[in-house]
């Protein structure tokens, strides 16, 4: 994911990728990768950032003022949303603010053991 986008540090966890239009099919096309749909104004997204940050897979974000086209290809309605991407195909997104057992459960029923 090197040269993906601009790395952005978040709160004292592992530093995460802001992904832009020219940057996300690049992003998703390996994988798994996590890509928060997020916007500054957005209090609940700022609330999930630390958790995503301590979650074993890779994490970026995109900002959806900015990049209302990407988030309407991926009918992001509401924020935060979270999609888990692996070979530039979505295999399951969580919506709303939910505590990290809720988002380590949910990745180890759609990431195959071992990712």
């Amino acid at each position: 994911m090197e040269g993906a986008g601009a790395t952005v540090g978040r709160g004292g966890g592992a530093a995460v990728t802001e992904l832009d239009e020219k940057t996300f099919d690049d992003a998703i096309a390996g994988g798994p990768l996590l890509v928060d749909f997020w916007a500054p104004w957005c209090r609940p997204c700022k609330a999930i950032e630390p958790i995503l940050e301590e979650l074993p897979v890779a994490v970026a974000r995109l900002n959806i003022d900015e990049e209302p086209g990407i988030a309407s290809r991926y009918d992001v309605l509401s924020i935060p949303t979270v999609i888990l991407f692996e070979g530039g195909e979505p295999r399951g997104a969580v919506v709303g603010v939910r505590p990290r057992a809720h988002f380590e459960q949910w990745l180890s029923e759609v990431l195959p053991a071992g990712e």
